[in-house]
């Protein structure tokens, strides 16, 4: 429910109902109001026509209006109830053709003549086709006034009504615009601020509907281009950190061999090629990057046995991990279903993960090759006994030239600081998933989750 109060649809309903019902209320006022009125005419035009017609019948039977305000008592009923004069107890007056007065009423005296405009509104009294008298209401006058008078109000009240309706109207559109435009307006000017260069721009999410979830996706796109930016300068860096180093030595030891301060034997030339080798590793492990986030890597996916890529792996590293000592195990079903990967690039990945692993495990520690069924899928885990991984190492440990955490940090002898970024895009590539975590007796456990064959 919380959602729905706040979702910008709700709000847009809630602002046409509101405006709906405003209107509505406005007319059902007035046209109970017209119609009370109206109804109030109508009565009094039936009982003028009604009365004619009976003074028409009594005229006609004795010929003259003698005798017609004995009528009068049976014909209106209570109108004529209570004391006072009948001029002033009969609300209709009866007149002769000529306009007297034959019966008092309204205020109209005996013998009192009507003026023209009041016998206009008369209702005549007919016989046999000729007019003998009429029907008035004196003060008929002075209800046409207080009609007009009332017509006027009730036009007023139209208009004050309409103008009352259109000023909420206007109020709401409004805030409504000024809450729908605002966002919009400060998401257009940090766009405008994004495309001339500066991406560290952030808007405020004033709600919980749709133009806040927008905002906040600008916020984090936002976020994220401005650490992308962030690290495509630091790896420019970085990789001019790493092609200077390997560089700056062997140009030093040429220019030591052609200035004869340095003999050309074995020993300086092993210096110059493992230098290069250095150089040159470092570039294939940028292509390799490169063509795995661009998606133009070629991999050749076939059936394979996790139990086969993590015993390759467990082979080609025992002898470095006796070397330093670290006891290095495999803890592997050799029936496992197969998955569908390159086996030379995960062996490559591989690689990567156990070298790691290997370098940072301390002395007389272990690290396991795992492999379990998870999900439908397989997990292959290189686990270590080493310093574990720090919060942010745990968030960046696959991008790339990464090196903040000092107690994993890249060793001299180490690799180019692009393997685990290497790591996380052949995986991918293979439809994998990739990610770390520390294990709870310490040390690190990097984890792939590989797709069935």
């Amino acid at each position: 429910m919380s959602t729905l109060h706040h979702s910008l649809a709700f709000k847009l309903t809630l602002a046409f109902l509101f405006v709906s019902l405003a209107g509505i209320a406005l007319v059902a006022f007035l046209a109970s109001r017209i119609t009370a009125v109206e109804f109030g005419n109508y009565i009094t035009q039936q009982n003028q026509a009604l009365l004619a017609e009976q003074l028409a019948d009594y005229y006609a039977a004795n010929g003259d209006w003698s005798g017609v305000h004995q009528l009068m008592p049976r014909v209106l009923g209570g109108r004529m109830m209570g004391g006072g004069p009948a001029a002033e107890r009969n609300p209709f007056a009866i007149t002769d053709p000529q306009g007297v007065a034959v019966l008092p009423g309204g205020g109209l005296r005996m013998g009192e003549r009507i003026t023209p405009n009041l016998a206009r509104t008369g209702v005549p009294i007919t016989v046999e086709g000729q007019v003998v008298g009429y029907v008035v209401e004196p003060g008929e006058a002075e209800q046409q006034q207080l009609r007009a008078f009332f017509a006027r109000r009730v036009n007023l009240a139209i208009l004050l009504a309409a103008v009352g309706a259109v000023g909420v109207s206007l109020v709401l559109a409004g805030v409504l615009s000024r809450s729908l435009t605002r966002p919009l307006q400060e998401l257009t000017h940090a766009t405008h601020q994004m495309a001339q260069g500066d991406l560290a721009q952030q808007v405020p999410v004033r709600s919980a509907d749709e133009l806040g979830q927008l905002a906040a996706s600008f916020n984090q796109m936002s976020a994220q281009l401005t650490r992308s930016q962030t690290l495509r300068r630091q790896m420019t860096a970085d990789i001019a950190h790493d092609l200077r180093t390997p560089l700056s030595i062997i140009l030093g030891h040429a220019e030591a061999l052609r200035d004869g301060v340095l003999p050309a034997n074995q020993a300086t030339l092993e210096i110059v090629y493992d230098e290069a080798r250095r150089l040159n590793r470092l570039i294939e492990d940028l292509r390799t990057l490169s063509l795995a986030e661009a998606g133009e890597l070629t991999l050749a996916l076939r059936p394979v046995s996790p139990y086969a890529l993590l015993e390759r792996a467990y082979a080609a590293h025992l002898p470095q991990a006796n070397d330093r000592p670290v006891r290095l195990t495999l803890d592997a079903n050799v029936h496992l279903p197969l998955v569908l990967v390159d086996p030379d690039r995960m062996a490559q990945v591989l690689d990567n993960l156990v070298s790691n692993a290997l370098r940072f495990t301390p002395v007389n520690g272990r690290v396991t090759l795992v492999a379990r069924s998870q999900d439908h899928m397989i997990r292959l885990s290189v686990q270590d006994s080493g310093p574990g991984l720090s919060p942010d190492a745990l968030t960046h440990a696959f991008d790339r030239f990464y090196r903040g955490d000092t107690a994993r940090q890249r060793q001299p002898d180490g690799g180019s600081g692009l393997g685990l970024a290497i790591v996380k895009s052949l995986v991918e590539a293979q439809h994998g998933r990739v990610w770390a975590e520390n294990q709870p007796d310490q040390g690190a456990a990097f984890h792939l989750l590989l797709p069935l064959a």
